[in-house]
């Protein structure tokens, strides 16, 4: 695939919401999608967000372009395609995660930003001013909860009782949020943490080839683009390590993972292409209330279970949302 030719995954004519109090651009209308992934991890989502643009509303035909750059892995390419985005006037720009974001930030101040961020505080990272009232150019949905990763701990916890000390993969380009919570959790609960790093793919496989199996019985898959995009991978490591693991993907036991617990990604993307239709139809960002998402989801795989030796607890079975047999 060539990485910089764009992909119009509409297709040419869709159909779009009428608004009495707003109009299309007379020109054709187009967004980009910043993503630090593959065009394989992302094509779901990118769907998904086709859904929220003209969700629930009455229709009519105009031309919109999707105009992806995606940066295969590599975010050092981000803040070159984010540029790339703004060189072709695109109408507003959707940004995965924190280091699309920050690179969309940088590009432009005028050209509204769409987020999905599941790992950053927007307010405390100066992405918006409140929730409320974004401020700026940038708004989106953000999984402004600090302890969040620390209830999946829990949940592991409950799951394996014996647990003594777990591994922690952790991607640092979405900074330490996540991390810092987890840390706190895993001391109120006595539980022992070794943090792992990995920024490529590559480094994941590295992360769990280096965890000392017998010291450390569990793991947690805290959230990021990088291992959302590779849930398939994370799931078949972790088995092949005979590691119970939870993640804060669910997708992740559906791949095969022990535990998965945290919001649909899918309809995260739904929510920001409502968003990103408001602004098509000329609001702003600055008025656009930041969103947090609206469904978590608990996915446990017994199959998994079986295979690790792990009888999963009826009161984790009984809170799933969704259990694989």
């Amino acid at each position: 695939m060539n990485r910089r030719a764009f992909i119009t995954l509409l297709g040419g004519a869709a159909a779009w919401p009428l608004v009495a109090r707003a109009q299309w651009p007379s020109r054709k209308a187009s967004i980009g999608v910043l993503h630090p992934g593959q065009a394989s991890n992302v094509n779901t989502r990118i769907m998904a967000f086709r859904e929220g643009l003209s969700e629930n509303e009455a229709r009519r035909e105009v031309n919109l372009e999707l105009i992806i750059r995606l940066a295969d892995g590599d975010l050092t390419r981000l803040p070159v395609l984010a540029m790339d985005l703004v060189s072709s006037r695109v109408d507003a720009i959707l940004a995965a995660g924190p280091p699309a974001l920050q690179a969309a930030r940088g590009a432009t101040k005028v050209i509204p930003v769409i987020a999905v961020d599941l790992e950053s505080d927007p307010v405390g990272s100066g992405f918006v001013e409140t929730l409320a009232r974004p401020g700026g150019n940038v708004t989106g949905v953000f999984l402004d909860f600090p302890d969040f990763s620390a209830k999946c701990l829990e949940i592991l916890t409950e799951s394996v009782p014996a647990l003594a000390k777990i591994a922690v993969l952790w991607d640092p380009t979405t900074g330490a949020l996540q991390l810092d919570a987890i840390a706190a959790a895993a001391k109120r609960l006595g539980v022992g943490t070794q943090v792992f790093e990995a920024r490529r793919v590559a480094d994941i496989a590295d992360a769990f080839y280096a965890i000392d199996r017998p010291r450390i019985q569990g793991a947690v898959i805290l959230s990021s683009p990088l291992f959302g995009g590779n849930p398939q991978l994370t799931a078949d490591l972790a088995l092949k390590r005979n590691i119970p693991t939870i993640s804060l993907l669910p997708e992740f036991a559906r791949e095969g993972g022990l535990l998965g617990y945290g919001p649909d990604i899918q309809g995260l993307f739904r929510q920001a292409g409502g968003m990103a239709r408001k602004v098509l139809h000329g609001a702003t960002p600055a008025e656009i209330p930041a969103e947090r998402p609206s469904r978590f989801q608990l996915v446990a795989n017994l199959r998994t279970a079986r295979q690790l030796g792990v009888e999963l607890p009826s009161s984790i079975l009984a809170r799933a949302d969704e259990v694989i047999e």
